[in-house]
């Protein structure tokens, strides 16, 4: 399978917890739909200390999983949403 676009796209989403509504990422999303995983080199700004954990209530958001080959966190059903 092919590696995702190198570029990357420009449109930056915020990621935020659902539980306690932290911002976790900043991340370049490309295309509508929904949020699924997110790859690594594509995050701007990560407010988290751990991968897949949140800095303030501990929940586990995400599991780190490669894509394509790529290094990404894989979200847990609806523990994260975007704005």
């Amino acid at each position: 399978m092919a590696k995702p676009n190198k570029k990357g796209p420009t449109r930056t989403v915020d990621i935020f917890c659902s539980q306690c509504k932290t911002q976790l990422f900043k991340y370049r999303k490309g295309g509508k739909g929904a949020l699924i995983k997110c790859f690594k080199e594509r995050i701007v700004d990560d407010f988290t200390q751990n991968a897949g954990v949140c800095p303030s209530c501990q929940q586990h958001f995400a599991r780190e999983t490669l894509i394509r080959g790529v290094p990404a966190l894989k979200f847990v059903g609806s523990k994260v949403f975007m704005k």
